[in-house]
């Protein structure tokens, strides 16, 4: 009952503001509510052909949070790279495979499946691949980056 009476005391003084999910991604403003078929898929420039990015949170480039989706397709290969910030990933759908080091091998990665999740420290090497259609949610705080290994694995060269 208390906290029903604090929700009814801040919405009676506009002390809560909505932002519709139109208006992603998010800058901090408000809060945002949203579900998945409302999010906007794109290419993702570092990551080449099989793969889309939703920006839901923030802007990559800049010192602030940010969260966004990458949908994989079936078979999509993730080769070694690194990051400047900590990655946090969480399995939204699919399996993702996924092993730390410098050297692409899919025998050494271990099954992420739906609700797995992995933290990787910035500067650590990494790789994986998609079993099936694989849905996967990161954030962290940028700048955000990636830096390939072995610069042929860039798709942006």
């Amino acid at each position: 009952m208390k906290t029903l009476t604090l929700l009814m005391i801040g919405l009676s003084m506009g002390g809560f503001s909505a932002v519709s999910v139109a208006d992603m991604p998010y800058h901090g403003n408000g809060h945002i509510m949203g579900t998945a078929d409302q999010l906007e898929w794109g290419p993702v420039g570092s990551m080449g052909e099989g793969a889309e990015i939703a920006v839901i949170e923030g802007d990559m480039s800049e010192k602030a949070p940010f969260t966004i989706r990458l949908r994989l397709d079936d078979g999509y290969e993730i080769m070694p790279h690194t990051h400047p910030a900590y990655e946090r990933v969480t399995v939204l759908a699919g399996t993702l495979h996924f092993a730390h080091g410098e050297v692409y091998d899919p025998d050494a990665t271990a099954a992420l499946p739906e609700g797995g999740f992995a933290i990787m420290s910035p500067g650590d090497p990494m790789f994986g691949y998609a079993e099936g259609e694989t849905v996967i949610q990161l954030h962290g705080e940028g700048p955000w980056g990636i830096d390939y290994i072995n610069a042929e694995d860039d798709p942006r060269q």
